[in-house]
């Protein structure tokens, strides 16, 4: 019952993040009462009550108490809680996302690459390197490498425009599972010529392995984003996952 539960808020919580994206409640207006939006999403004032604290710690609207919530300006958060791709994630929050490749070529993977992707060095490997972009400013520089059985599917793809892991889904390619890590790291030359900021700018570095279904590996990326630009969150649940705490010992 507690994961049901969970899983109600949080998708009650998704709902009215993307009615905000698509300016049903614009930054300043108040939303529904609790009763009102109970009865419109089908769901329980707890349920409501519990997804708008969601909204309010993710710094989408107010936290005023006994009265109804204003919706605040959308802040540029990508949550690795949910797998979605740069594109999704960039409409949610009602900018539109688009790429400039710099890169896109056929190499031989090298040991790192072999590693992550469960090849051997040397095997072929679709190496792309894109700046990604939220209404024509770049953020993000994407390097990614893919088996080559997933990156001959690129010529289907409009890499400026479209988002790879959505057309990649319409062959039956599913990016279902991801590992992320994150670190800071300065810009060097190449980062800041592709971001167009001095060398040495703050930069947040994801390191992302994604598999489908099955596990086999469909990327191994290196992702650097503009610190001031974009910030990431996760929600944790001992509901969901567990944690493992230490017994006292016995007496």
């Amino acid at each position: 019952m507690t994961g049901q539960g969970e899983a109600l808020y949080l998708d009650m919580a998704g709902r009215l993040r993307e009615a905000i994206a698509d300016g049903q409640f614009p930054p300043g207006s108040r939303l529904p009462s609790e009763h009102v939006l109970a009865q419109e999403y089908g769901v329980s004032r707890n349920t409501v009550r519990r997804a708008l604290e969601v909204l309010r710690e993710d710094g989408l609207m107010s936290s005023q108490q006994g009265a109804r919530r204003t919706v605040l300006a959308l802040p540029r958060l990508q949550n690795f809680g949910e797998l979605r791709s740069f594109s999704r994630w960039a409409r949610s929050i009602g900018e539109v996302p688009s790429g400039r490749v710099d890169v896109l070529e056929r190499r031989p993977a090298d040991e790192e690459q072999a590693h992550e992707l469960g090849l051997e060095p040397g095997d072929p490997v679709v190496y792309l390197v894109r700046v990604r972009l939220l209404t024509g400013v770049p953020v993000m520089i994407e390097r990614t490498a893919y088996p080559e059985r997933v990156g001959v599917l690129f010529s289907y793809v409009d890499l400026e425009r479209e988002s790879i892991c959505e057309r990649l889904e319409e062959h039956g390619i599913v990016f279902a599972h991801a590992e992320h890590a994150i670190d800071a790291v300065n810009a060097d030359a190449e980062d800041a010529r592709l971001l167009e900021v001095p060398p040495g700018t703050a930069l947040l570095r994801e390191r992302r392995r994604s598999t489908d279904h099955q596990g086999r590996p469909l990327e191994w990326s290196q992702d650097r984003y503009l610190g001031d630009a974009v910030a990431f969150t996760i929600r944790n649940s001992i509901a969901a996952s567990p944690l493992v705490r230490d017994l006292p010992p016995a007496t």
